[in-house]
This record gives structure tokens, sequence and C-alpha cells, in this order.
């Protein structure tokens, strides 16, 4: 004979194993549903000198696909120099930007054309009214992708005929980048002015 109480405790035993069905089928089902993580962007960096790293900076900045640009040193032989230190010519470093970017958007090989484009890459030592070996044409390249790159580059410029002397840019491998004086950053941003380097892309 089956009592109310056998019959509670079968309704009761029925209930937990549905419950624990359904447990173990929701995660599955939440798997299937849930959307798929968004992929994280490349992000690479490219180091020029061209110059007064002002209008350089300025420059790159506009470009579309450049996240970042920072005013900086780089190729000398003293951590942490200051602009008074590398004024004097005597640290070995070169005014440089360093371009923070994103390849699927703006390729390095573009990034390279328009520092061709925004001076005088056969300018020794110097770069219009400024000279000094901190004002050289520097490429620093940060792989061996982004050197066949800069040195094909450089070829064809030769190769064009576009200038009667030779290209002086060096391409030297990247060495550490010490950022600049807050006050040099986006410089013509926050003070006004002409910059002395192209300003198209």
């Amino acid at each position: 004979m089956i009592t109310a109480t056998s019959a509670l405790r079968a309704l009761f035993l029925s209930l937990l194993a549905l419950a624990s069905l359904s447990a173990a089928e929701t995660p599955a089902a939440n798997t299937a549903t849930s959307p798929a993580p968004m992929p994280t962007p490349k992000i690479e960096k490219a180091t020029f000198g061209a110059g007064c790293f002002w209008g350089v900076e300025y420059n790159f900045r506009r470009v579309p696909g450049v996240i970042d640009a920072a005013c900086g040193f780089a190729g000398g032989d003293v951590d942490h120099p200051s602009y008074r230190q590398v004024c004097t010519d005597k640290t070995g470093h070169a005014e440089v930007v360093q371009v923070t970017f994103d390849p699927s958007k703006v390729s390095y090989r573009q990034l390279v054309d328009f520092f061709f484009r925004m001076h005088n890459p056969t300018q020794v030592n110097r770069q219009g009214p400024d000279y000094g070996t901190q004002y050289r044409s520097v490429i620093f390249v940060h792989s061996p992708e982004q050197r066949k790159v800069a040195e094909e580059l450089k070829a064809s410029l030769q190769a064009s005929k576009k200038y009667a002397e030779p290209i002086a840019t060096q391409i030297e491998e990247a060495k550490p980048f010490w950022k600049a004086e807050e006050y040099h950053q986006r410089y013509f941003e926050k003070n006004g002015g002409p910059t002395c380097h192209v300003t198209e892309f």
C-alpha cells in the first residue's frame, strides 16, 4: 500500500532529479549563445628621427591609424638624458618620435614613406636651421621586417634621383627610448605656430 509519505518522497526525488538535469544542461546552453571574445588589436611601434621632434610628432599624430606619438631621444650613451644634455651634442642621442600605431589601419611602409617625405633625408647632422648630430636623419627599427622595409624604401628613393645628394638616413637597431620633458609633448598643439615639416599625409 502506497502511503501519503511514500508518495511525497517519490515526488521529491523526481523534482530533485529534474533540477539536477537542468543544472547540468545550463552551461552548455550558455556556451552556445555567448558571443565570441573580441580579438585584441595588434599594436606596433616605430621610431624616427627627422630633425626637430616638435614638427615630426605633430604630423605623425595626424596620420589615421597612429595611436600615439611621443617626443624623445634614442641612440645615445646616457640614460634618462635631459633636453639640455642632448643639446650639448655630446650624448650621442638623436631627437626622435616614437610612434605607436595599428598596422591594420596604417602600414609601417606608409609611415616610412611619410618619414622620407617629411624632411630632407640628404642632410647630414642637420635639418633646416638646426645643426648637430641630434638632428640626424635616422630610423630605429624594431624588427627584421621593419629593417627590410626601411632599407627597401631608402634604396628606392636613392634610385629615383629625386635628390642630387645621397640619402644620408641611418638605419639602426632600436635602442632605449627616453621620453623628453612634458613641455616638448604636443608642442604645437599647446603653443601654436608653424611647423617646418610637411603637414599632409
